[in-house]
């Protein structure tokens, strides 16, 4: 497929910034995903700059992440204290900041804008539009598959957000898909055209992520040679479910009282969970697993694979996932993973094989899952050797090439049309759909 050369790429990630430490906030794998992928593409010779929200006022409105990789921090609302719901009402004041820097380069200057989440596409839409280039789009996450699968507690995603989603996917250029049960869900919740939805899998990074020494990453944090570890990463929210890992943890404990059993839940607060940032610390107490569980902060990427190499298991419990990177993460790192079967889960964990698929997230499930994967040591061995070869097939390597292959079939067909206006067949087909979902725009 032949086209203009690909030069330059504006990426929006308007809600949460690239260089922000995942596990705590509203920060997380979309994080990871949007820097490893950019870096990826800039050693491909296609410079990246990544738009973001400033959240503090010592942030620099530019700078370097990675050659060939920029971060613009745009100023839209308050620094500090804006929550993620609150965020629609600085669309504008981002937009704004996004067609300004373009204003200050000749036309042409960006070849392609790639939004990821919902907000980030609102703002992408108007920019294609106006600088007359392709809109790809990542959802990451879809409003109607996470309101289907809600944990206990945990608030519905509005129905602003749904319009929202509805609109992005009715006028992008390309959809991005982490699995192909997420691009089904596009097609069938959304009204997706399956011609323009290319799948393309998240990754890791290979280089860091592999088998180590578990001994001296235990000693690293303290963690006794003898215990049996499962690990918890990731934000500490309803959506993640730690709560069903300590549920399952003490139940299995009250079944063997004698098995040297250590949770390690590393993360911090975000979403809902911000409500009551100690209520996993008070679940703990309550199960009378507090001698059992270690808490630990968020940690940068060189000391997270050593949490990987430090745990047995890592669990997976989340109620939705598009993908699931801490278990790619982990498989890479040698350890086996136990995972709820939602999401891209079902692709990134292989069952019977690299880890544990557990249906649904009921208590009894999860500790007959958990205790009979913990005592088989011969068959956790296995999964942990098969595990490494398995996350292999995940690379940011390939991510980014499957995202320049979407690109260059965004613009194929983007320059074979006429750039979408107001009044076109492509607008109606749009207003159409969310017509037919019962919205109206």
């Amino acid at each position: 497929m032949s086209g203009r050369q690909l030069n330059r790429v504006a990426v929006l990630s308007l809600h949460t910034s690239p260089l922000a430490q995942p596990g705590v906030g509203d920060a997380g794998g979309m994080n990871v995903y949007v820097l490893q992928s950019a870096k990826e593409l800039a050693k491909r010779g296609v410079e990246v700059e990544i738009f973001t929200r400033a959240t503090s006022s010592s942030d620099e409105p530019l700078c370097e992440a990675a050659p060939g990789v920029m971060v613009r921090n745009i100023v839209a609302g308050p620094f500090e204290g804006l929550d993620k719901q609150d965020l629609p009402t600085q669309l504008c004041a981002f937009a704004a900041g996004v067609l300004r820097e373009e204003a200050r380069h000749d036309a042409g200057y960006y070849d392609l804008v790639h939004s990821h989440y919902w907000l980030s596409g609102q703002v992408g839409w108007l920019a294609r539009d106006r600088w007359g280039v392709p809109l790809v789009h990542t959802a990451h996450t879809l409003a109607a598959v996470k309101n289907a699968s809600l944990a206990a507690g945990d608030a519905p995603e509005p129905v602003a957000r749904q319009i929202g989603e509805q609109q992005v996917v009715a006028e992008a250029d390309r959809l991005i898909a982490n699995t192909s049960e997420e691009a089904k869900q596009l097609i069938e919740i959304y009204g997706a055209s399956p011609e323009s939805i290319d799948v393309v899998a998240p990754g890791a990074d290979l280089t860091r992520y592999r088998p180590g020494d578990k001994s001296a990453a235990r000693a690293e944090f303290g963690i006794d040679p003898r215990e049996t570890v499962v690990a918890f990463v990731g934000r500490i929210q309803p959506l993640k479910a730690p709560d069903v890992l300590l549920r399952a943890a003490a139940e299995v404990v009250a079944r063997d009282p004698s098995l040297p059993l250590r949770i390690l839940v590393v993360g911090g607060p975000s979403g809902s969970g911000l409500d009551r940032p100690d209520s996993l610390i008070d679940l703990a107490e309550d199960l009378g697993i507090s001698a059992r569980v270690t808490f630990l902060p968020p940690q940068p990427s060189e000391r997270l694979v050593q949490i990987y190499r430090a745990a047995d298991v890592v669990a997976v419990p989340s109620y939705n996932e598009s993908f699931g990177l801490v278990a790619i993460e982990a498989q890479a790192s040698g350890t086996p993973v136990i995972a709820a079967d939602v999401g891209g889960l079902g692709v990134a964990v292989r069952a019977g094989e690299t880890g544990v698929l557990v249906q649904g997230h009921r208590t009894h499930d999860w500790a007959t899952a958990l205790g009979n994967m913990v005592t088989d040591r011969d068959a956790l061995a296995a999964m942990a050797s098969r595990a490494p070869i398995h996350a292999g097939d995940f690379s940011w390597e390939h991510t980014a090439e499957g995202l320049l292959e979407s690109y260059r079939a965004a613009q194929f067909h983007f320059d074979r049309h006429e750039a979408p206006s107001e009044f076109s067949p492509r607008r109606s087909r749009g207003l159409s759909k969310l017509r037919r979902a019962g919205v109206t725009a």
